[in-house]
Formats: C-alpha cells, structure tokens, sequence
C-alpha cells in the first residue's frame, strides 16, 4: 500500500504545483476534449493545429511588452487567434480558396511571425517556454482564466449544441433551415481558439491542440454517437493528464510531453481493441467468413 501511495497519490498530496498542475490540465480535458470532438467530425483536425500556431504573435507580442506575464500573453494569443480564425474563414467564404488552403496560409504566417517576434527579445528558454508551455508552473491567475475558459466553452456548447451536430451532419442543410448555420461556425471557431488559448499556458502553442485532438481520435474508434464520444474523450483526457504528470514526476521528463505522450498511447491502444478498432474488425470479418 506504501508503494501504491508513493506512486500514485503522493506526488499530488505532497506538492502545491503537482495540484495545480492537476487541476489546471484536468479543466482543460473538460473544455478542450469536447470541442476536439467537432473538430475531428467536421474533419478539421489539422486546422486546430493551424489555430494553435496562429496564436503564436500574439502570445508573442504580450511577451515583448510585459514579459512572461500570463494575462498580456493570453490576451495577445486571443485576438490573433481570431483574426486568424475570421480571416481564414471570410477567405474561404468570399475567395474561390478552400477553408483548408486559407488557413494553412495564415498560420505558416503567423508561425514565422510569432518566431521572430520572441527572437527578438527573448532567448531560446523563452521560446521553448512559449512553444512548450510549463504546466507544473501554473499559478492560481492562470487557474482562473483556465477555469472561465471552460465555464463559456461548456455553456456554448450546451446552448448551441443542436446546431453544432447539426452542421457536423450536415452543414448545407442546416443553413437552409436556419440563419444559424454562419454565426454557428464562428462561434466554434472562436471556442476553438478560446481552448487554445487555455492550453497555451499549460502546454504551449505545439502541444495544446495535442490534449483536443488525440482523446477525440481515440475516443472515436469506441463509439459512433457524438455524446457519449464527447463523455469518453474527457474520461481518456483526464486519464492521460493523470498519467502524464505521474509519468513526468518519477522519471524526470518535461510534463506537457508526457500528457501528450500518455494521450497517445491511448489512441494507439484504441486503434488496436476499440468496439470500431482494427481486432474486432478483424473478429467480425472472420465470423462472417466462417459462417
């Protein structure tokens, strides 16, 4: 039992930044798991990944005027990320050029942007710090802004939740009976770039999107509805923030890696013995030989 207790519970019952760290990333799992859901059913996986850089100058531009500084930062990475959100969408909306292609565009951008911005001033810590976040580091102000995070993005999409499966579904239909088919889709892009934004203090602008996205993808070869899909991706979200920070603290290694890491192994598992994954298909396919 004392090993158990050493493994398991001590490391949070024995430091105030391990409970922070805790906390901190489970409240992110609880915003950030949901809205990867939609994400990945609109088959826009890769522009979260877009978004997350894109809040990069923005990040980087608080940086320059204030230091390190939690809320400067947060409020630089918020305002590009919607510019970028609302530029690549108008583009893809007004332009002949795919939402794909616009956003692409602006975050490779904003990428070389951001980079030159913490270049500038800071050093090579600094830009690690900006790129890879420091989840042990939070403080009860980031624990704040995380938390009001989560509050609007569960109250958003407990409000807009119809519509959002909705467009999923079917977005043609959806603007056909409803004039909330375009306010629907900035909204979840603004949501997009709010949990971004959160995860950015924790993980930092290339891993953020790793803890929306990895637990949604896994969360899919389970199941086919999207709420118990949403359920299940901040179950595995929570269980690999748990395992990654466990994982960090006995064997040493940078904490935003080893949840995103510990994400992975779920996914990879996943893919393997989901009820939709590769071994029941498999089981399936031989029953119906042999039948």
């Amino acid at each position: 039992m004392d090993a158990l207790y050493g493994l398991f519970i001590a490391p949070f019952a024995d430091f105030g930044f391990m409970q922070r760290a805790l906390v901190g990333s489970l409240m992110l799992s609880l915003g950030a798991c949901p809205v990867g859901v939609f994400l990945m059913l609109r088959r826009m996986s890769l522009s979260g990944d877009a978004m997350a850089h894109a809040i990069l100058p923005g990040a980087a531009a608080g940086f320059l005027l204030y230091g390190l500084e939690i809320l400067p930062m947060t409020i630089g990475g918020l305002i590009a990320g919607i510019i970028v959100a609302l530029g690549a969408g108008a583009v893809s909306r007004f332009t002949i050029q795919r939402e794909d292609a616009s956003m692409a565009a602006f975050y490779l951008i904003s990428l070389a942007i951001g980079v030159l911005m913490v270049s500038i001033r800071g050093s090579s810590v600094d830009l690690m710090h900006v790129l890879f976040g420091t989840v042990l580091a939070l403080n009860n102000e980031a624990l704040t802004l995380i938390g009001g995070i989560v509050a609007v993005t569960l109250v958003s999409l407990a409000i807009f939740w119809r519509a959002l499966v909705a467009e999923c579904l079917d977005p043609l239909f959806l603007r056909s009976v409803s004039r909330l088919g375009s306010p629907v889709h900035f909204i979840f892009l603004g949501l997009v770039v709010l949990n971004l934004v959160g995860g950015f203090q924790a993980l930092g602008t290339l891993l953020s999107v790793g803890l929306m996205m990895l637990p949604a993808a896994a969360a899919r070869f389970w199941t086919v509805r999207v709420e118990p899909m949403c359920v299940l991706a901040v179950l595995i979200g929570f269980g690999s923030c748990i395992a990654g920070l466990l994982l960090s603290y006995h064997a040493s290694l940078p904490s935003g890696p080893a949840i995103i890491l510990s994400a992975g192994v779920v996914y990879f598992a996943s893919i393997l013995f989901g009820t939709r994954g590769i071994l029941r298909a498999r089981i399936i396919h031989h029953r119906h030989r042999t039948a």
